[in-house]
């Protein structure tokens, strides 16, 4: 243990100052939320408004605990801690989830990217709450969001005297310099699943996930999933069709009205909260049917031998809606064959790509991980927008990797890849170690489809340049 921790100092001794690199106690199968909870921390606007919020938020807001205060103390304990590195237990938070979420209570293997959508949805809930609340008393907004530029003063805040309950060091001196532009608000939506695979389609057409309910119905393990709140047919495979001749823009179906201006979007939203558009366009009356949905996160439907590009032009490919999945048009009143697809009209500043790596085999009445070696671009640009997407041609770095180690969905390991500072490390529960970029192609998998690599990709962040 000696000669790591040597090696890790002797790797990180051109590290600035203030950052810390601590490694995350295991309270019984808890990596897949420890390797999430790595990416987070290391995503560094929402690590410093965190904080922000944690330090300058009146005590009616951080006094009860929640999600949000549990992790906002961890990331304090860590940032403000005299060592540089280390280990510390995140016992608080484990225990808050397992009070919250019925789904993390056992001790068996969980999934990463559920506990990612359930950490992000209740966050910016929580949030949500608290801004209605102040609304109701007549109190200033709480000028946390980015758009607000980081300044208590604004909302007539005070930097808090002392961090959240169980912490014990000084402010934060992270501020928030940059404007992010506004995007009408969904409420805190989930994910939006892309591809073929898992979709059913009820009487009215409109799609569904039956893996992930609604954000607005959770179900009772309190998984919530891609509509958000923008519509009914909000959570498809695909998107974005223009219209066709002879039905100009301005006639096509706007089916999901924008939130009023005075929506509440909170600073987790403005991080990782993009937006989707969807055209339907009947084949029988050729009307074009309209919807904008929110998302926290993309899930891609994967391919042997493919890569993050080609997933995402799947993604937003085109789909024929016809047999059990017609779709329902209201100017023919009933259920039609139908084409639809899917582009992103706002892009996220954060963005989060889901790897769909564990698939429901019919055959075998089970789920089974899919081995496929997907390729991932440290640097990525998106090439399903709209025309008129702000922010089209930004180009985004990948900040974070969580993998998952084993060969199926209900055994195994996750560990996370972080990047800091130009230099990547590998975080597996209590162990640090610096690695180099070589060594996180390997999470790419195998061109063979049984092979004794069992690392994976399965959820990748990405930071817009230029962000902080």
């Amino acid at each position: 243990m000696g000669g790591s921790s040597s090696k890790l100092e002797r790797a990180l001794v051109d590290i600035p100052e203030g950052e810390h690199y601590f490694g995350l106690e295991n309270f019984g199968n808890t990596c897949y939320a420890n390797s999430v909870l790595q990416m987070l921390y290391f995503c560094e606007p929402f690590r410093n408004a965190l904080i922000f919020w944690a330090e300058h938020a009146p005590d009616e807001e951080t006094s009860e605990e929640s999600m949000l205060t549990c992790l906002a103390a961890l990331f304090q304990q860590i940032s403000h801690h005299k060592k540089k590195h280390g280990v510390v237990a995140p016992k608080r938070l484990i225990g808050r989830l397992r009070r919250d979420n019925e789904l993390f209570r056992s001790y068996m293997h969980q999934d990463a990217h559920e506990f990612l959508n359930f950490m992000l949805n209740d966050m910016a809930e929580t949030l949500e709450r608290t801004e209605k609340e102040r609304r109701k008393r007549g109190q200033p907004g709480s000028g946390y969001p980015l758009s607000g530029g980081g300044h208590a003063s604004a909302a007539g805040l005070q930097p808090r005297k002392s961090p959240l309950r169980g912490q014990s060091s000084a402010a934060t001196q992270n501020g928030f310099a940059h404007q992010i532009g506004e995007s009408p608000s969904a409420g805190s939506p989930s994910t939006v699943a892309a591809g073929q695979n898992g979709w059913s389609r009820n009487s009215m057409g409109s799609s569904h996930d039956p893996m992930s309910p609604t954000h607005d119905q959770p179900s009772s393990s309190g998984r919530r999933t891609a509509a958000g709140r923008a519509g009914a047919d909000a959570t498809s495979s695909r998107q974005g069709l223009a219209a066709p001749a002879g039905h100009p823009p301005e006639a096509a179906k706007v089916a999901s009205p924008l939130q009023p201006p005075d929506a509440i979007k909170t600073w987790v939203q403005e991080l990782f909260q993009g937006r989707l558009v969807s055209e339907t366009r009947c084949l029988q009356c050729e009307t074009v049917t309209c919807r904008e949905e929110a998302f926290f996160d993309l899930g891609l439907d994967i391919e042997q031998n493919s890569s993050i590009t080609s997933c995402l032009r799947k993604f937003s490919s085109t789909e024929t809606l016809n047999a059990e999945d017609k779709f329902f048009c209201d100017a023919c009143s009933g259920l039609q064959e139908a084409q639809k697809r899917f582009k992103i009209k706002v892009l996220p500043p954060v963005l989060c790509l889901h790897l769909k790596r564990f698939k429901y085999i019919e055959q075998y009445d089970r789920m089974r991980k899919l081995m496929f070696r997907v390729v991932f671009p440290f640097e990525l640009k998106l090439c399903n927008t709209v025309e008129d997407c702000p922010d089209a041609d930004a180009t985004y770095d990948l900040i974070g990797v969580v993998v998952h180690v084993g060969s199926g969905p209900n055994h195994g390991h996750y560990i996370s890849y972080v990047r800091s500072h130009n230099k990547w490390l590998l975080f597996d529960d209590e162990t640090v170690e610096v690695m180099d970029e070589a060594t996180v192609r390997t999470a790419f998998g195998s061109t063979h489809e049984f092979s004794s690599n069992m690392d994976h990709g399965y959820i990748l962040l990405y930071q817009q340049q230029g962000l902080l």
